[in-house]
């Protein structure tokens, strides 16, 4: 796979905390990479480092194997940026803020109004190219931030919580045009708080806690990382302390939670555990109405490795 953007010992320090400490990845070309970690846990400064709007104490980052620096215009011109705040002209319409950041890089009026349209139809917004930041709801106006990110067709992409505070319709549109822009070649790095966006699009994932890499891998190789391999649940009303103590001695059983008459059987091992729960409750003639099996979530492996203690 190809490198196109290679972090090498990265280090940025406010006075005596390290937000990134000695901190190394590549991003291939053509992934989604998930960027994810906690509040606090250098996700923005590491992004801000690549894009270089912040100086750094160490490190190396290049940019198609050419070193970024404030004035590689060459590479930013390929570079797209949609930050979490939401950032457009309010005296501006829609069409005239996305042709306005489009026209930062391509200047020949016939391509641009090509791009602009492209991007309207990308995030769904043509039919309110007229109207005014402040007439958008919070889903037109994420999706109007997007478009003025990515008009101008950049191969690499920067997405900080593109799906805020959306409604499920723009979130889903949102996650569409990703997937689109994938397709037609762009490389992107996401960062979101919704595990379940990285399920569905992110390729490769790198978790960040205290500005250090603390996992990586595909989804399916984080969740191998979870010490609970298996999540059972159960509705009943019929449980005790007494039937409480003896599921905790069952074979492989990490933890029990019993609460608003949901059991939760947590094990350390999957062979057999919904067969021998069941047959707990049937030989104490236990009645539930429901038990199903969960695999661990990305979002079970993300507390698991950072805490579930609350951050700033």
């Amino acid at each position: 796979m190809e490198s196109i953007i290679e972090v090498k010992s990265l280090t940025k320090r406010y006075k005596e905390k390290r937000a990134v400490d000695d901190l190394s990845f590549d991003v291939y070309k053509g992934e989604i990479l998930g960027l994810l970690g906690p509040n606090g846990s250098g996700k923005s400064t590491t992004m801000n480092c690549i894009l270089s709007l912040l100086n750094f104490d160490r490190g190396n980052i290049k940019i198609y194997g050419k070193e970024m620096t404030p004035n590689a215009y060459d590479i930013k011109r390929k570079i797209g940026v949609v930050f979490q705040d939401v950032a457009v002209f309010d005296e501006l319409t829609v069409y005239d803020n996305i042709d306005y950041f489009c026209g930062l890089y391509i200047t020949d009026k016939k391509m641009k109004k090509k791009y602009v349209d492209d991007a309207m139809k990308l995030v769904g917004i043509e039919e309110y190219k007229k109207y005014f930041p402040k007439q958008l709801s919070g889903g037109l106006l994420r999706r109007l931030n997007i478009a003025c990110g990515i008009a101008h067709k950049p191969e690499i992409i920067f997405l900080d919580e593109p799906t805020v505070a959306v409604d499920p319709q723009s979130r889903n549109n949102i996650l569409e045009g990703i997937e689109t822009l994938r397709k037609n070649g762009a490389t992107i790095v996401y960062t979101t708080h919704y595990m379940e966006e990285v399920e569905i699009l992110c390729d490769r994932v790198i978790i960040l806690d205290k500005g250090k890499i603390i996992a990586s891998g595909t989804t399916d190789e984080l969740k191998e990382l979870a010490k609970t391999k298996e999540k059972i649940r159960v509705e009943t009303k019929e449980l005790g302390n007494k039937e409480i103590h003896e599921i905790k001695k069952l074979s492989c059983v990490e933890e029990v939670l019993y609460k608003d008459n949901i059991l939760e059987v947590m094990y350390t091992d999957e062979n057999n555990n919904l067969e021998n729960i069941i047959g707990y409750l049937k030989s104490n003639n236990i009645k539930y109405s429901r038990i199903f099996s969960e695999r661990p979530t990305l979002n079970d492996v993300f507390l698991e490795l950072t805490g579930k203690e609350l951050r700033d």
